[in-house]
């Protein structure tokens, strides 16, 4: 086991080419190359797939599991112009061009934060692809949260948002890879954080340029994320007729689905007790359990 942990993923490359302009995707391979693809794992917003390795990687003894770099993160380069955006489509679609290139019998596709949201919105344009879904704290306002963060108006204040002003500050340029490590260690969301993940982040998370270590998210492009909320997970919800499995933290969550939902006899809902929005950082084990139980 420790040397499936340690053993590093391969890296392939995907061409994606739709209305949000093409290039190429990359995609961590974890696993045997010679069986198809079991789970797709999509990272938060601001992170990369690389983050998660000490999450998967323990995995991939039994299953092959496909991590992408969602657009405009990590390794991935297709175009990411923040202005305008209303909704995570452009994301959704990036996936559904993922989720068209598996061979092989349909997979479980999972993701956390923003990741699993689009995973969300990608199943229902591709549910034959699709086995079942594990969602980990996915981004889910109330119903009427939601409905209001359709409306123009509201979009238009969304830069006043604490969580885009913030993002909008984040330094993005670094000195070395150490400078960024002492930067993050034990602040912010990064608080609490194995060092092997926060290293694993950095890897992936941090671009080489003629000006030092640059965030491979641009600041500006995380901040679209957090204001770009048009899309409807709860009638993604609806119309999916696959098993979901929703995990949220009991404190801090970003998905405000109930215990019990009403009318979505195929989404079964569990509180990850003592975990936040980070417990797939915080609290690995039992995401990596809902993963594989999900996939064997």
């Amino acid at each position: 086991m420790d040397a499936i942990r340690l053993s590093p993923p391969r890296r392939l490359s995907l061409p994606v080419d739709n209305r949000w302009g093409g290039g190429e995707m990359s995609v961590l391979d974890f696993g045997d190359p010679k069986r198809p693809v079991d789970l797709v794992f999509v990272h938060a917003n601001g992170f990369n797939a690389m983050t998660y390795r000490s999450l998967l990687a323990p995995l991939s003894g039994t299953l092959r599991i496909w991590a992408p770099d969602l657009r405009g993160h990590g390794l991935t380069r297709l175009p990411a112009e923040p202005r305008g955006r209303r909704a995570w489509t452009d994301h959704r679609d990036d996936l559904v061009a993922l989720l068209d290139a598996l061979e092989g019998p349909p997979a479980v596709v999972a993701g956390h934060s923003m990741g699993a949201t689009t995973a969300l919105l990608a199943a229902v344009e591709r549910p034959s692809r699709v086995s079942k879904l594990v969602l980990l704290d996915p981004v889910i306002w109330r119903r009427w949260v939601v409905t209001a963060l359709q409306l123009p108006v509201v979009h238009r204040l969304a830069s006043r948002l604490p969580l885009v002003k913030a993002a909008r500050r984040r330094r993005a340029v670094f000195d070395s890879r150490e400078q960024a490590m002492a930067a993050y260690t034990g602040r912010g969301a990064f608080r609490g954080w194995p060092e092997i993940m926060l290293a694993d982040y950095l890897a992936d998370g941090l671009v080489e340029t003629a000006d030092g270590l640059v965030l491979a998210c641009p600041p500006e492009w995380e901040a679209s994320n957090y204001a770009a909320q048009g899309h409807d997970p709860w009638r993604a919800l609806k119309r999916l007729d696959r098993p979901v499995r929703i995990l949220k933290g009991e404190a801090g969550s970003t998905c405000h689905v109930p215990d019990h939902p009403r009318r979505l006899p195929r989404v079964s809902v569990e509180t990850v007790h003592g975990g936040t929005h980070f417990f797939p950082m915080l609290r690995a084990d039992a995401a990596r359990d809902a993963l594989f139980d999900a996939a064997v």
